[in-house]
């Protein structure tokens, strides 16, 4: 791993920073976010500094997305939750450019409500089909 100078991550695989590491593999390692949602909530990071989902490379989504389930499952036995919220932001509210997974433990009625946005319909059918069919264009282009 080459590591990026000023990467908080970074600087937690070095071992220059301290966290409090719940799970590590050749692949990822997983620390407690310092300022969690609920406890339990943890941040699963690439070993290799990638910025975002679009910068990792192919061979590691699998294995990334692998420890993300399985590190979700464990979260939530350990938390006596009933579920979890699994995101990936990036660039936009990314707070530290090195990709990572946020695993948080949920419970019906637990208060969070700050990451629902408000909901929009599209303008019509004619706009969804142009939308899908958009999306489908560009899928079709990277084949």
């Amino acid at each position: 791993m080459t590591p990026v100078d000023g990467c908080g991550f970074c600087a937690i695989l070095t071992g220059e920073e301290q966290a409090h590491v719940v799970f590590e593999d050749e692949v990822s390692i997983a620390f407690l976010d310092h300022r969690p949602l609920f406890p339990g909530h943890s941040l699963l990071v690439p070993r290799e500094h990638h910025e975002t989902i679009w910068d990792l490379p192919d061979d590691l989504v699998g294995p990334l997305f692998q420890n993300a389930k399985s590190l979700s499952q464990a979260i939530r036995t350990a938390m006596g939750s009933q579920g979890a919220f699994i995101a990936l932001n990036n660039v936009v509210s990314q707070s530290v450019p090195h990709l990572h997974v946020h695993l948080v433990p949920r419970n019906r009625k637990d208060g969070l409500r700050g990451f629902f946005w408000p909901r929009r319909k599209y303008d019509s059918e004619e706009h969804m089909a142009q939308t899908a069919a958009a999306i489908r264009g560009v899928l079709e282009d990277r084949r």
